[in-house]
């Protein structure tokens, strides 16, 4: 449990038991918790946070990988203070982190092209949540056929699935990190994606991670029509990792 809760600092004693089960040791939730909290263990929660007010409705879950996306940005700092930003794609199905493109700009014809590449990797997907709006992707919505479901400016919860994975990425990796460079935060991006989408378990799938989920999907009803096989790289990837 120490080595996991020093590897892992912002993982709870629930996360932590799945980590631990999946070595083979189980406890009774109640021991599981006590240990935790005499190790002091806990997660020290960050103070001095903006809290999202507004509606509290949640997104209904959608039953098939891309049925639904969503995307949004975040923003960071290189060590000398020169800022960058990042966008994140999601499969709201498979909580799936499809992409997270690193770069110092990102306009409206960078997100098309990252988009189409992640449409010949996974296939289409019907709707794309999102409050970014531009000539470029109106134009690539038309051409495409994709539904783009804005959501209101200021209204961050009516996107929750990607809201809870941008607080979890900021929390675990942007928080936590020092980036050197771009190259540097390209690197560690693509390293904990690869964690995130195929050995962190997420509740939502019940312990299970993303790439368990999708697998799980697929033998049940094939992969998504138009998608490659193997979407197991892209660029500003290290081997055997995707970004």
């Amino acid at each position: 449990m120490r080595e996991i809760a020093a590897e892992r600092r912002r993982f709870g004693y629930r996360r932590i038991g799945l980590m631990l089960a999946r070595e083979g040791i189980t406890m009774n939730h109640k021991k599981l918790r006590r240990l935790y909290k005499e190790e002091g263990l806990a997660v020290k929660r960050r103070r001095g946070r903006k809290r999202a007010t507004g509606t509290r409705a949640p997104l209904a879950v959608p039953s098939l990988p891309n049925e639904r996306w969503s995307l949004d940005f975040l923003s960071d700092v290189f060590e000398p203070g020169r800022r960058f930003r990042i966008f994140a794609v999601i499969d709201n199905c498979t909580r799936e982190n499809l992409a997270l493109v690193a770069d110092t700009s990102l306009s409206g014809r960078r997100v098309v092209r990252e988009l189409d590449a992640l449409i010949r990797l996974h296939g289409k997907p019907a709707t794309i949540v999102s409050e970014l709006t531009s000539h470029a992707i109106l134009e690539w919505q038309n051409e495409s056929g994709v539904a783009w479901h804005y959501i209101a400016p200021g209204k961050p919860t009516q996107n929750a699935f990607i809201e809870s994975f941008n607080g979890r990425l900021r929390d675990e990796l942007l928080n936590e990190e020092v980036f050197t460079s771009l190259a540097d935060a390209r690197r560690k991006l693509a390293i904990w994606r690869h964690d995130y989408n195929t050995i962190r378990p997420h509740s939502a799938l019940k312990g299970d991670t993303p790439a368990e989920a999708r697998r799980a999907l697929e033998r049940l009803d094939g992969p998504a029509h138009g998608a490659r096989a193997n979407p197991s790289t892209m660029r500003y990837a290290e081997p055997g990792l995707s970004l």
